[in-house]
């Protein structure tokens, strides 16, 4: 029976049995596993009411020194804003004392009687050479230089009004003179003939303007065109020029004098802004930033404008401006060049038509951030407005060409002896291309005979790029329209670069002044950046842009560009500057990474409260000796009203170790160091444990700050030149 039942089935009673002690196993695992959650669930209370305890600790310790920190921050930027006005008063003085004290025979373009006296003599000069006319030329531009800088300095608005004569009058002297000259080239051409072409080809060039000429002395019908080889400029003549008494001018000037033109023609600023004023330093001579943090946050569900209002309600300024923005626009000639002192006369008349304008240009945008757009001008009717150069998008790169054809003067003549020459006093000519009878009016295309051919067959032109300019695109063409006076891209056509050659051709239904555009934001938005420290008083700012990386080395109150691309920038790379002049000089070398208030209409930003943002960057530059300062991804998961970006404390001069880099997230009310990191798997706001909130980025990054760290105070020069960098690139927002 007991073998039976033990390779049998178990009983009634041992399946009973075996069911009560599961059961009793299973409820005392329950019970075991419910003790133990609410074991948890009371130490996650208690925990959270620590940690709230803490928060609550944390906040009213930062509300009790709140106070305290801002009114240190304060000061601080006022001492050093002081410092450095103090600074630029007293250079401003020295120079004028220098200028005074040059004695160099050149007059100060400032003083009235000086700046009158010098055109008025250089105007009845009747020296016509080249050297010495491109030596005066010199000398000219150079006190543009002075009058624009000058401008950028806000004089009184009846001063900038006579300035702003004063610049145009010269300009118009400038290209005056360069027509003399050229027509005294002309005159003399069969003496210069060329023995194997039995035409005229000359070159002559400074530094900064190249002369090349070409006169049809022979009137060959096979004649295509000429290659000025030593500059790299070239054209190609249709038939009807090769059998015509004409004469080829290429100047090249390495300035601009027609872009500024354009801004007073401006139309409606939500389209295009056009002219030098509106893009030159708008943010390294704008008004100073905030530094005051607000008192409450931006609730979650207010909408953004709501925010907006309230943060600026909440952030009050701690600095005062540092100055205001450069307001140059110049009144639009007629490309007629009239004769001497008619040309002064219309040049004054149409400068006291638009001096409210000038005023009220002189009187704008004070905070160099603003979202208002210029006064709106009455429209310009132009049939071809949607080829107009948007010049708050384009940006016109080395200098300008002026493509011009003239009718040659007569020749000199040998009779008995005697040389024989018919005078005209009519000046250089134009010779019409195409003639009035076959030009076609409102098209930029050519049309066709009835044979088929072209009734005016396009001029060829070929331009190597200059050497002192950067293309990081390749280069686009516009024309300079005098009726309309801004840049257009119509009436150019077979358009080709050879990046190798850096060479670009085309060809024009006419004869035209036209320059190379680059796109002004093709650099933007940076993929990254980094300011760190290379000792006291020192930094380098890199940043990594679309198309390009630069470096910039900050020192004392200079800063100096470094690249590894060295084409088109030998000339600035290695220079030491003042912020203002670096900006300047990589704008014009085509290397632009700086911001205006346009530029985020035409680059995708990651939009931040503008008030928070530059509070940011017055306390970075004060840190800059000691703390470095990196991009970070989370800086777009953080939302308009705060800022995160990576910081670590730096003394050496030597790149930062990856994991020395610690997150702060920065707030209109707090600053706060995070518990992520740059590669946590997703964005957390949580503070990191050991660490507090403050009211301040400043004393936030003070509260861990070694011995060392804390006896590195920079100078107000240095802040003052990071700062502008700073802002100039705004790298929060732009990357």
């Amino acid at each position: 029976m007991s073998a039976q039942k033990k390779g049998g089935k178990l009983s009634k009673a041992e399946k009973e049995q075996l069911q009560k002690e599961e059961d009793e196993r299973r409820q005392k695992e329950e019970e075991e596993a419910r003790l133990l959650a609410e074991k948890e669930e009371q130490e996650r209370l208690e925990r959270e009411r620590k940690e709230q305890e803490e928060h609550q600790r944390l906040e009213l310790k930062d509300k009790d020194r709140r106070e305290d920190e801002l009114n240190e921050l304060r000061h601080l930027l006022e001492e050093n804003q002081t410092a450095v006005t103090k600074w630029e008063t007293d250079s401003r003085a020295k120079a004028k004392w220098d200028r005074y004290m040059r004695c160099d025979g050149s007059p100060d373009p400032s003083v009235q009687q000086e700046i009158n006296t010098f055109i008025n003599l250089w105007w009845e000069d009747p020296e016509v050479q080249i050297k010495p006319v491109l030596k005066e030329c010199a000398l000219a531009l150079r006190l543009l230089e002075e009058l624009e800088g000058i401008l950028r300095d806000q004089p009184e608005p009846a001063d900038a009004l006579r300035y702003q004569e004063t610049l145009l009058s010269i300009q118009t002297l400038i290209q005056s003179k360069l027509d003399h000259t050229t027509e005294e080239i002309l005159k003399w051409a069969n003496a210069h003939s060329d023995i194997e072409t039995g035409n005229m080809q000359t070159v002559v060039q400074d530094d900064i303007i190249t002369l090349c000429l070409w006169a049809n002395l022979n009137k060959n019908p096979r004649f295509k065109g000429f290659q000025f080889e030593e500059v790299g400029l070239g054209f190609e003549l249709p038939k009807q020029l090769a059998v015509s008494d004409v004469a080829v001018r290429i100047l090249h000037t390495h300035y601009d004098h027609l872009s500024h033109l354009a801004n007073l023609k401006s139309q409606n600023p939500s389209r295009m802004s056009l002219g030098l004023g509106a893009r030159e330093e708008p943010l390294l001579e704008g008004a100073t930033a905030v530094g005051e943090w607000g008192e409450t946050e931006g609730d979650g569900d207010r909408s953004g404008s709501t925010q907006q209002g309230g943060a600026e309600e909440e952030v009050q300024s701690v600095r005062g401006s540092e100055g205001r923005k450069s307001a140059v626009s110049v009144i639009s000639m007629k490309e007629e060049r009239r004769s001497g002192q008619k040309q002064l006369e219309d040049v004054k008349q149409k400068l006291e038509e638009k001096g409210s304008q000038i005023d009220t240009m002189l009187e704008g945008d004070d905070s160099g951030e603003g979202d208002s757009a210029p006064t709106p001008m009455d429209p310009v009717i132009d049939s071809y407005e949607g080829q107009v150069v948007d010049l708050q998008q384009y940006t016109p790169l080395g200098g300008v060409f002026y493509c011009d054809v003239f009718r040659l003067p007569p020749q000199s003549q040998q009779l008995n002896g005697w040389e024989m020459r018919e005078l005209f006093d009519t000046g250089l000519q134009p010779f019409p291309y195409p003639t009035e009878q076959t030009q076609i009016q409102g098209s930029a295309s050519m049309k066709l005979e009835d044979s088929g051919g072209l009734t005016c067959p396009p001029v060829g032109v070929t331009v190597t790029l200059p050497d002192s300019v950067l293309f990081l695109e390749d280069p686009q063409v516009a024309r300079w329209d005098p009726e309309g006076q801004h840049w257009k891209t119509d009436c150019i056509s077979e358009t080709s670069y050879d990046e190798a050659e850096r060479k670009i051709s085309f060809k024009m239904d006419s004869f035209y002044a036209f320059t190379l555009l680059q796109d002004s934001y093709a650099n933007m938005p940076f993929q990254s950046w980094e300011l760190r420290p290379l000792g006291q008083d020192s930094a380098l700012l890199t940043i990594t842009a679309a198309l390009t990386e630069v470096s910039i080395t900050i020192k004392g109150s200079k800063c100096m560009l470094q690249s590894d691309q060295e084409r088109g920038l030998n000339h600035i790379l290695g220079q030491w500057m003042s912020p203002s002049g670096l900006q300047k000089a990589m704008v014009s070398a085509g290397v632009n990474i700086f911001v205006n208030q346009y530029s985020d209409k035409y680059v995708s930003v990651n939009a931040k409260d503008p008030l928070i943002e530059h509070a940011v960057y017055e306390q970075m530059a004060l840190l800059s000796s000691a703390f470095a300062f990196s991009w970070s991804q989370w800086n777009t998961h953080c939302g308009h009203e705060h800022l995160v970006l990576q910081v670590c404390e730096h003394l050496d001069p030597v790149p930062v170790r990856e994991d020395s880099w610690c997150v702060y997230l920065l707030g209109a009310r707090r600053s706060q160091k995070l518990r992520i990191n740059e590669h946590s798997e997703a964005f957390s706001p949580e503070l990191d444990p050991g660490s507090e909130f403050h009211s301040t980025f400043l004393h936030m990054l003070r509260d861990g700050m070694s011995p060392a760290g804390q006896e590195r105070r920079s100078h107000h020069l240095f802040v003052d030149a990071v700062h502008r960098l700073l802002r100039a690139t705004r790298p929060l927002t732009y990357s």
